[in-house]
């Protein structure tokens, strides 16, 4: 795949605009690659139109050979004179003007020695991953600016643009309206309850099946929740079973897939998948038991729940309510009403006290009566 291609790609699955700095951490070799195949093109393209230059020439210049011919001769002689005259010097005066150079004052000699000697093999490596990074970013930027120039042209509806210091691809101003068109008309996000995802699923697997089996699957009645998918599409009627009664069949439609985004029945999780899913679940649940079982029997605590302990000991009749008590402003007359009862129980006791409580009720008849006369 190109370089390209792959910036394009990275570009139009990111949410947030793509600084360079990261491409250039994704694609730095990719970007090396790609420059040294562009020099190897542009170098075979160089040589053949040189190639081809030359072919023309010796075509139209046939008639005219023998005055070439005299001018190259013309040529190499120059050359050969110059290069008499530039004749390199004997080996000991250049020696001598090699050390004359070594011992110039305020010169120390094999100064590029030490120089390096110095050098520190940490900072000459981060220097040198800087350059790479920068030169990295360079060629990136170039070849970004040749994929934002191909996706401005009047036949593309998507453009590249530079935004907050990244790169982020959206749709041309020049179609805003079609765009916003196109979203009105987008259906509203499915939101399915559980007892409809459950019934999906069944004649998802089981189609074409008919509602008193897809009923005896789940083990409630869904009847309902069969109309609600049937209303929002994703499922419908694909004839009668041939049984008594003829119940009718259900199956999944078009809707269902483009929902769900599958290509078609196949591409349904495999019951086998489902299975694995089942049994890692209940191998993690089985671990947070053992796990609970540990702690609780490292230090169990003892909770009765009893608010009242001290109430065990009480008997049935206790929890009966107890008996009003008289409230202070009881007059003397019901006390004595009552004393007199006491006494007049047969297992009350004839005491003093209910000799005196009786004359205190008769006296009290007397005044009550000489009253009313």
């Amino acid at each position: 795949m190109s370089l390209k291609a792959k910036l394009e790609a990275v570009i139009y699955a990111a949410e947030e605009p793509v600084t360079l700095a990261q491409l250039a951490w994704l694609f730095a070799e990719d970007a090396f690659a790609w420059k040294a195949e562009r020099e190897t093109r542009n170098l075979e393209l160089a040589l053949s139109v040189n190639t081809a230059a030359e072919a023309d020439e010796t075509a139209g210049a046939s008639d005219s050979t023998r005055e070439l011919a005299d001018l190259i001769e013309v040529v190499e002689a120059a050359v050969e004179a110059q290069a008499e005259s530039s004749a390199p010097q004997p080996a000991a005066t250049q020696e001598e003007t090699a050390h004359a150079a070594t011992e110039t004052p305020g010169l120390p000699p094999q100064s590029d020695a030490r120089s390096s000697a110095d050098i520190d093999p940490e900072l000459e490596a981060k220097r040198l991953e800087r350059s790479r990074d920068r030169e990295a970013r360079l060629i990136l930027r170039e070849v970004l600016d040749e994929l934002i120039a191909e996706y401005a042209q009047d036949s593309r509806g998507i453009e590249i643009r530079e935004i907050a210091g990244g790169f982020r691809m959206g749709t041309k101003p020049e179609i805003h309206d079609s765009v916003r068109a196109f979203v009105k008309s987008l259906k509203p996000p499915l939101k399915l309850s559980l007892p409809a995802l459950e019934t999906l699923a069944v004649i998802a697997y089981k189609q074409p099946v008919t509602a008193p089996e897809v009923g005896e699957i789940r083990g409630v009645d869904s009847a309902g929740v069969l109309g609600s998918l049937m209303s929002r599409k994703l499922i419908a009627t694909a004839g009668r079973k041939q049984v008594i009664g003829r119940p009718i069949l259900y199956k999944t439609t078009r809707e269902f897939l483009l929902r769900f985004g599958l290509k078609d029945l196949n591409e349904l999780p495999s019951m086998e998948e489902f299975e694995k899913m089942a049994a890692l679940e209940l191998s993690e649940e089985s671990l947070d038991e053992e796990s609970t079982e540990s702690s609780d029997s490292a230090g169990p605590v003892e909770q009765t729940g009893e608010l009242f302990p001290e109430s065990e000991g009480k008997s049935a009749d206790s929890t009966e309510e107890d008996e009003p008590v008289g409230t202070s402003g009881t007059s003397e007359t019901e006390e004595a009403h009552e004393a007199v009862r006491a006494v007049s129980t047969p297992t009350a006791e004839t005491s003093e006290e209910a000799a005196e409580a009786q004359a205190l009720v008769e006296r009290q008849n007397a005044e009550e009566v000489e009253v009313e006369r």
